[in-house]
């Protein structure tokens, strides 16, 4: 049975915060089509307003080319698809189709799934406060990344 990580103070917890991020990342259950699909899903959907493949590139922090082979796999699959913008026809911008949502719910279940399992021996008050501030943490790291590019 695996043993837990002591946690160490306070200064050196916060030291381990990008390495802990991380290792979630690499561990995160990614599904068909893996994590990349599901960031793709995630960035178009959410995004306020037209997204082109440009901007997908900035939001993943990749070159365009590889945004724009992720771009074109989600495509392929039928999860998202090209359309002319409505403020500039002469751009071509990308919109989730009924089974890029319908994805997008389907790797969110299971990743809630998982969450619960892994945090199945936590107080349930703990559990809860822990996806309040993460998902907090996921709120105000989109504000800063936002500001950087202002």
């Amino acid at each position: 049975m695996p043993t837990t990580p002591s946690v160490p103070p306070e200064r050196s917890v916060l030291d381990e915060v990008g390495p802990a991020i991380s290792r979630l990342r690499r561990r995160t259950t990614s599904g068909p089509g893996g994590l990349t699909r599901n960031l793709v899903l995630n960035i178009v959907g959410d995004h306020d307003g037209e997204i082109t493949v440009g901007a997908l590139a900035a939001e993943m922090n990749v070159s365009q080319p590889v945004a724009s082979r992720a771009a074109a796999a989600a495509i392929d699959d039928g999860l998202i698809r090209r359309a002319a913008s409505q403020q500039d026809g002469r751009r071509t911008v990308l919109e989730l189709t009924d089974a890029g949502e319908a994805e997008r719910r389907r790797f969110a279940a299971a990743q809630r799934r998982v969450f619960e399992e892994i945090t199945a021996s936590w107080d349930p008050a703990e559990r809860t406060r822990f996806a309040r501030l993460l998902v907090r943490y996921s709120a105000d790291s989109a504000a800063w990344a936002a500001r950087q590019h202002s």
